[in-house]
């Protein structure tokens, strides 16, 4: 695969009590199965083909995993879309980016972002429906978006394919701070999208198009075709649900060999 690919694994203000409840420094560092999470993600990543991973983090045990796993450590900046800027001046285009919570990446789903993507977008984001994400897991509770076309949530894998996708960065933090209000955003983009949206009649497409338009980009929009892509590792529900999915997939396997 041509992409490289950006893991972050920043560290949040004040650190993480989730991360501490598990008795670790990072939640990076929290092993399912006898892999960390990090490791979990980069294997996805290189069984998808990609050679190139920067795992951006501040120095210290995550550092010193992802060294050991041969990524490159990029340093954080503040704040997620800060951290896929310098990320991307190090990298370059195309690059993949993902988080190091993202237990149950697979390799298909990397491979359906970068194939999804049409040729002419400057970037894309992976969003999976609610129909979709409750038939992967039901007890998995997510954060979802209302548009005419359904309830999304995202996936945590974005596709910045050309140089122009720079330009989107830094509206990053501006989506960051407001992707539990959508409303917002809309707003930002004008009284005819916002009313589009509070009436109901706007599609999660039509939405990634109109931001795109605002900062000058090509965004396109691929559909998870698994639910499960949209599930992170961010608290103590997450990490059961994703263990006991783990362990039933392991005693299947078990029961069925090939």
């Amino acid at each position: 695969m041509e992409a490289a690919a950006l893991v972050l694994a920043g560290t949040r203000p004040g650190g993480d009590p989730f991360a501490a409840a598990q008795g670790v420094a990072h939640k990076s560092l929290i092993k399912i199965d006898g892999k960390t999470l990090l490791e979990r993600v980069m294997l996805a990543l290189r069984e998808a083909g990609v050679s190139r991973i920067g795992v951006s983090c501040d120095e210290g045990p995550v550092a010193d995993l992802a060294r050991g796993l041969g990524a490159q450590v990029i340093p954080t900046g503040r704040g997620p879309s800060a951290s896929v800027l310098s990320g991307f001046e190090v990298l370059g285009a195309p690059l993949i980016v993902t988080t190091s919570d993202h237990a149950l990446l697979q390799p298909g789903w990397i491979g359906e972002l970068v194939d999804g993507t049409p040729e002419d977008a400057d970037l894309s984001v992976m969003l999976a429906e609610r129909a979709t994400v409750q038939r992967a897991m039901p007890e998995s509770k997510r954060t979802y978006l209302r548009f005419a076309d359904g309830h999304w949530s995202g996936c945590n894998l974005f596709y910045l394919q050309s140089p122009e996708a720079r330009r989107a960065i830094d509206t990053w933090s501006m989506v960051e701070a407001d992707r539990k209000r959508p409303w917002r955003i809309a707003a930002r983009l004008g009284v005819g999208t916002l009313l589009s949206m509070l009436l109901g009649r706007l599609t999660i497409a039509e939405g990634l198009a109109r931001l795109g338009d605002k900062i000058g980009v090509q965004a396109a929009l691929v559909s998870a075709s698994n639910g499960l892509a949209a599930v992170d590792v961010d608290k103590q529900a997450d990490l059961d649900a994703v263990r006991a999915l783990i362990a039933r997939e392991k005693e299947g396997s078990s029961a069925n060999p090939v």
